[in-house]
């Protein structure tokens, strides 16, 4: 991929102050994009949205915190009302955001998890994703030539059980606004489509490897930056709306792509059997 492929083209990641999040920007950043970095935590800390700002200037983008409270529809929309002030389009929307229970809900019965874990995940995850690729999306159509993308982060959570109903729910909430959307705006040119990572090294969950909560998985586990090239090389394939509407996997279009991560590595990940199969 060509250096500064996406100078001039316009990114929204949700939920970007740290762990997948901070990656995606950081790839897009990598080729140049203006990306605005979303989330609550802002600050000199170093899990916060100005730090992932900082990450993508070094990386040769730009990087615009704006702290956003994805719970809150009316932020949500002064977040795209300050894009469309600031450059009048947008090119690339990725719904990454989601929201940990606190403490973790690991398992365990969902009549004995607090109503409010559903609120975080099925809320976060999947209602603001909604709200967020409703105004995304108007914004995008306003410009002939924006990229009009959407990437869903999801998991294979949504297809067997992991880590509690909640979770699984919001994830298989998330794959069908992949491929509903892409129905409806195959037409209007939008292309979406899902991502699943495999085990990736965020600070949480290396943080639950420390603790015993969970097992290292060595060979397949991934950066945040790996999603984030696999990202930013999608945005600049002119192919890319040949797998509209589909949920693929990080690893996969990593090696169909040849792309590494900042190790040099290219985890293989686990395959998903939807990979370039048709959907809509």
């Amino acid at each position: 991929m060509k250096e500064n492929e996406l100078k001039g083209k316009i990114a929204v990641v949700t939920g970007s102050s740290r762990g997948i999040g901070r990656g995606i920007a950081v790839g897009l950043g990598e080729k140049g994009a203006t990306v605005y970095i979303t989330g609550r935590s802002k600050g000199n800390g170093p899990l916060t949205i100005d730090e992932t700002a900082k990450m993508v200037n070094e990386a040769g983008g730009v990087g615009v915190p704006v702290s956003v409270d994805l719970g809150d529809d009316e932020q949500i929309m002064r977040l795209y009302q300050q894009i469309e002030s600031d450059h009048g389009r947008l090119d690339i929307h990725v719904n990454n955001a989601f929201k940990i229970p606190n403490p973790p809900v690991w398992g365990g019965k969902f009549w004995e998890h607090p109503i409010q874990v559903w609120d975080d995940q099925v809320g976060i995850g999947l209602r603001a994703a909604y709200i967020a690729s409703v105004h995304a999306t108007k914004l995008m159509m306003t410009s002939t030539d924006s990229l009009k993308f959407i990437v869903n982060i999801s998991s294979s959570g949504s297809e067997r059980y992991a880590l509690s109903a909640s979770y699984g729910i919001a994830k298989m909430g998330t794959d069908r606004l992949t491929r509903d959307f892409a129905v409806e705006g195959k037409e209007d040119g939008l292309c979406v489509i899902g991502l699943w990572p495999s085990q990736v090294l965020t600070e949480f969950i290396i943080e639950s490897i420390e603790k015993g909560d969970i097992e290292l998985d060595e060979e397949n586990s991934e950066t945040p930056l790996y999603t984030g090239r696999v990202i930013a090389k999608l945005a600049t394939d002119e192919q890319r709306f040949e797998r509209n509407g589909q949920v693929l996997t990080t690893a996969e279009l990593a090696v169909h792509y040849d792309i590494k991560d900042e190790r040099g590595k290219q985890p293989k990940g686990k395959r998903n059997p939807t990979l370039f199969r048709e959907i809509i």
